[in-house]
């Protein structure tokens, strides 16, 4: 696939730290210049290729903060009416103690992630042949 200019750039490949790419595995992502955060590590949950279920947690990073423990998430791809694929996204953050999380920084992630999710649409929508 082509190289989406408009995401933040990451510092290499994603380091495995644990694991052979199948659920349980924990990669370590450095995030390059332009991102607020340096790294953060994503440990894989579940994959249900049939069901086109791919459920993975951010257990580590700045990104994470000192009050949340790790944030899941859970992808779904639907079939669309119109013949496509409509993405679900569901996000579940577990706290250290009684924190709480604030209704502002949960929107600015929904805002974050739907842009992110608008930039990966327009370069597969521009590059239609990137995984034939």
């Amino acid at each position: 696939m082509p190289p989406c200019n408009q995401t933040r750039k990451l510092d290499g490949d994603p380091e495995v730290v644990q694991g052979d790419g199948g659920v349980g595995t924990i990669k370590k992502i450095h995030l390059g210049e332009g991102s607020e955060y340096s790294y953060v590590k994503h440990q894989i949950d579940g994959l249900d290729k049939d069901n086109f279920v791919y459920n993975y947690s951010i257990v580590e990073g700045d990104a994470i903060g000192d009050k949340v423990e790790k944030i899941s998430y859970e992808i779904k791809l639907v079939a669309s009416p119109s013949g496509g694929s409509i993405i679900k996204s569901t996000s579940h953050y577990h706290c250290k103690g009684e924190v709480e999380i604030k209704e502002e920084r949960v929107k600015a992630r929904k805002e974050r992630a739907a842009g992110l999710f608008k930039i990966v649409e327009n370069n597969l929508l521009g590059n239609p042949d990137a995984y034939n």
